[in-house]
């Protein structure tokens, strides 16, 4: 199942007006020959840490590659700049995660587990319950989509509930922070940004409280070559363990990378599970990652998004990850 086309044309609008590009190596690779590759990210701890510290470290120059930038508003647009050939690789939360499984792109590695996913509500609603009816406003396809849909799982409700309105991340800051909708399926680093302007909204459901496993990844285009995506994985990996080992250092650098201060950046690390290489190679070979991708498939199977539950093994370059982590 696709995304809408006013789902894709409403954020790619708004890609095009936040779109930034920081170079890093040359900035017009298209991992034809493993030289340079164009990687999109979003712009939170999870989508630029480990980019920022690939820089920091001179990680691409390690393994022999250039890379550059581009920041987008959510998962779904960048996969399909994959699609088009315009990106290589590009960052993904979990409500994108049916992307990948519907063939789109390729899971090259696991990155975090995230639980930054809220439902959100203005002040005197006190619960899901009391979204019934209500303007909730979502980003199609993501994150923000998929807690809202779990949230009115657990609540006993369906979208049919509520009168879902379909909108970009940065026009819900808005449309909220301006009484337009009632509520909203969103992610940090959003969230506090809408608190500066509604300081006594309702965080009505959080993936935390509903339990399960959020990864987020990094994925690449159909078409980049293997020896490309071994490059890459390397790339990630050793910038992941950089940053395990050195927390407070990668939110210095995320910080630097996204220009917004340090603390911005620590809240939204705080919602952030990460882990060693080692312990990501090992939860990939005893299947761990694949329950977790199993998992996602099987909700978006219920949700409409895809129509079976591919194996995981069809997504996710397993072999290409435990082989650059050996």
């Amino acid at each position: 199942m696709s995304m809408s086309r006013r789902g894709f044309i409403s954020a790619l609008s708004v890609t095009g007006l936040s779109l930034s590009v920081a170079s890093c190596g040359s900035s017009d690779g298209d991992g034809g020959d493993g030289s340079s590759v164009r990687f999109g990210y979003i712009a939170d701890y999870n989508g630029a840490s480990l980019l920022a510290i690939a820089d920091d470290q001179g990680l691409w120059k390690k393994h022999g590659i250039s890379a550059s930038y581009k920041v987008f508003v959510n998962g779904p647009i960048q996969i399909q700049a994959l699609g088009t050939g315009n990106l290589d690789y590009g960052y993904i939360g979990p409500g994108a995660m049916w992307l990948p499984a519907s063939g789109k792109s390729k899971i090259v590695a696991i990155n975090t587990l995230t639980y930054a996913d809220r439902v959100i509500a203005q002040p005197g609603i006190t619960s899901v319950k009391g979204l019934k009816g209500k303007k909730v406003g979502v980003p199609e396809g993501t994150s923000g989509e998929m807690v809202l849909n779990l949230a009115l799982q657990q609540a006993g409700m369906t979208m049919d509930d509520i009168n879902k309105v379909v909108m970009d991340a940065t026009t819900i800051v808005t449309a909220f922070a301006s009484g337009q909708i009632d509520g909203a399926g969103i992610w940090y680093p959003l969230i506090p940004t809408i608190k500066e302007k509604v300081p006594d909204l309702v965080e009505v459901a959080s993936t935390k409280e509903i339990g399960g496993s959020f990864p987020t990844a990094f994925v690449a285009g159909n078409k980049v070559k293997d020896a490309t995506n071994e490059k890459v994985i390397k790339v990630l990996q050793e910038a992941n363990d950089w940053r395990a080992a050195h927390k407070d250092e990668s939110i210095a650098l995320a910080a630097k990378l996204l220009k917004v201060s340090e603390d911005k950046v620590k809240a939204d690390a705080a919602n952030v599970e990460t882990m060693t290489t080692a312990d990501l190679v090992a939860k990939t070979k005893d299947g761990t990652v694949a329950t977790w991708l199993d998992s996602m498939s099987d909700f978006f199977v219920k949700t409409g998004q895809l129509k079976k539950a591919p194996a995981a093994d069809s997504f996710y370059t397993a072999d290409l990850y435990t082989k650059a982590g050996a």
